[in-house]
């Protein structure tokens, strides 16, 4: 997952719905698993207030950290339409996300990259997959995930719930002309939070 500098608006409006998101009640944390996660952003894209609560931005995409099931990292974000991140992975870590509300696109790679010495892969012809996410769908996934997220609404926003354990080490992005995916940069926390 990739975010872009909110606005200033954004920023502060965020800051108010973290500080409304309660956090549970702790027990003795255990390391998440993919349906754990996928579980805890079923849970959450359930919750209508904390839905409605993400400030939406006509332009750019919003998003608030939230607190994630033992010591996952999770995010609320709001797509606009036509929005998505581009191609990246999410290096180590395994996650799942759900749409809250509209409907998101995945186009995933089913293929795992080599995890570095490289900058240009020619991909085979069989390892394009497309999921359609509307409202209340989901997905988790493995290590080394690469795929892209796509609003392609014309006019409607999309709300989504992201978790990923462990917190996401580094995100690397690609670029993508038919078979050619070409790693452009290497993104870590700073670079986002």
């Amino acid at each position: 997952m990739s975010v872009s500098p909110a606005s200033p608006a954004a920023v502060a409006a965020s800051q108010q719905v973290s500080a409304a998101v309660s956090t549970p009640v702790s027990r003795p944390v255990s390391t998440p698993t993919q349906a754990d996660l996928l579980d805890f952003v079923r849970r959450t894209a359930a919750d209508a207030d904390l839905i409605a609560s993400l400030p939406l931005d006509p332009e750019g995409r919003t998003w608030v950290r939230l607190e994630g099931p033992g010591g996952s990292e999770a995010w609320l974000i709001g797509w606009p339409p036509g929005t998505g991140t581009g191609w990246h992975d999410h290096a180590d870590s395994v996650g799942a996300f759900v749409t809250a509300a509209g409907e998101l696109k995945e186009n995933s790679l089913a293929v795992r990259l080599p995890a570095d010495g490289w900058k240009t892969l020619e991909l085979t012809d069989d390892v394009d997959r497309e999921r359609r996410l509307p409202a209340g769908k989901g997905r988790s996934f493995g290590h080394h995930h690469v795929h892209e997220v796509l609003n392609e609404s014309a006019g409607r926003h999309a709300i989504s719930v992201h978790a990923y354990y462990p917190p996401l080490p580094q995100i690397r992005r690609f670029s993508r002309s038919g078979p050619v995916l070409r790693l452009e940069q290497v993104e870590r926390p700073e670079d986002w939070q």
